[in-house]
């Protein structure tokens, strides 16, 4: 643990929570901090407190199943709306799907009307996922338009209203997931996680930026301490942790009980895997080789087939391809020439060449 304290040095004057921290030079618990531990949200222990973020169009089930197998404690669904659910839209179906081999997982709803999300969790709760999460942190137009994501933090008795009711239609942890607040102006995160917890939720997952940011700027650590002090239940960061080093020093000077990965996991399920090794030696680990990336596009691609069938499967594996490559030589070419694939042997083929494209 000494040498992650002594790499933490380049995040020193990263929101300097820790200056009139009681703890700073208390060096045991420093180590308990960053950590891989066990997380318990409710009634269900997670084996790590590595999760991954819930992410529309990313985290479906196949690549929920390779970030198991690479490590994350928790595994967050792509959120689905309440509404579709309510009128039976055709597309949710697939949204909700669980596999036995990922749980633990959470699946994320969102909406804005307390009696139609509090309706739609009693309907579905019979379903295997684990833990049910509120999506009050998404930063997109067509969500916050409707006056949901992050938009309820701009009216916390409607969140407030929201969480109570789930909390007593269903059985299973309820958690949340916010920003900083909506407007820097209007960084409300510690008020909106004190109503969260007074409304009975299990956990709360903050992430360091505005709505306003989207996912521009730095993510304020600040305001993640500033709610782990605020409440008891368990609290999870999120925003700008993109390795071990990064990880572990948000756990430092957040406190937080977990960490909550998202845009770095993209084409990268080995973060999680490569941040518990840093936590528990303080060593880095090499990155995945050529022939691991290309062997791990494949296992993808055949997991999307096989859920979604080839022409969808094979559709959404394009932009996989360009995170799994992002950063070698001439990935830009590869990019253009993923999007002309449309069959998974066509995929095979350009993988097997791909030591020659790169």
């Amino acid at each position: 643990m000494k040498r992650i304290n002594k790499s933490m040095n380049k995040y020193t004057n990263k929101n300097d929570v820790n200056k009139n921290d009681k703890n700073k030079n208390d060096a045991n618990k420093n180590d308990t901090m960053t950590t891989i531990r066990a997380l318990k949200i409710g009634d269900v222990t997670i084996k790590n407190n590595l999760l991954l973020a819930p992410m529309a169009g990313v985290t479906d089930l196949a690549f929920r199943l390779l970030c198991r197998e690479h490590g994350a404690g928790l595994l967050g669904m792509e959120m689905v709306s309440a509404k579709a659910v309510l009128y039976g839209n055709k597309n949710t179906e697939t949204l909700l799907e669980v596999h036995p081999e990922e749980r633990p997982v959470s699946l994320q709803l969102f909406g804005s009307d307390p009696a139609i999300i509090s309706e739609i969790a009693a309907r579905i709760e019979a379903r295997p996922f684990d833990i049910l999460d509120l999506n009050m942190g998404c930063p997109v137009p067509k969500v916050v338009n409707n006056g949901e994501g992050s938009a309820l933090m701009k009216d916390p008795r409607l969140a407030g209203a929201i969480i109570e009711q789930t909390v007593k239609a269903i059985h299973k942890p309820v958690t949340v997931k916010i920003r900083k607040g909506y407007h820097a102006a209007e960084a409300n995160a510690v008020e909106i996680a004190r109503i969260a917890e007074q409304s009975g939720a299990a956990a709360i997952t903050v992430h360091g930026r505005t709505r306003e940011q989207f996912y521009a700027g730095e993510a304020d650590w600040e305001i993640i301490a500033a709610v782990k002090d605020a409440v008891k239940i368990p609290v999870i960061g999120n925003g700008d942790v993109t390795d071990g080093l990064s990880a572990a020093a948000m756990l430092l000077k957040t406190r937080c009980d977990g960490i909550m990965i998202g845009r770095a996991a993209r084409g990268n399920p080995w973060i999680f895997e490569q941040i518990a090794t840093y936590l528990e030696s303080g060593r880095g680990s090499a990155k995945p080789s050529l022939q691991e990336i290309c062997a791990t596009i494949i296992k993808h691609a055949s997991r999307l087939v096989q859920y979604k069938g080839e022409y969808t499967g094979i559709r959404e594996m394009r932009k996989h391809v360009a995170w799994y490559t992002a950063g070698y030589p001439h990935s830009a070419g590869l990019r253009r020439k993923v999007n002309e694939i449309e069959t998974f042997a066509q995929l095979e083929a350009m993988v097997a060449n791909l030591s020659h494209i790169l």
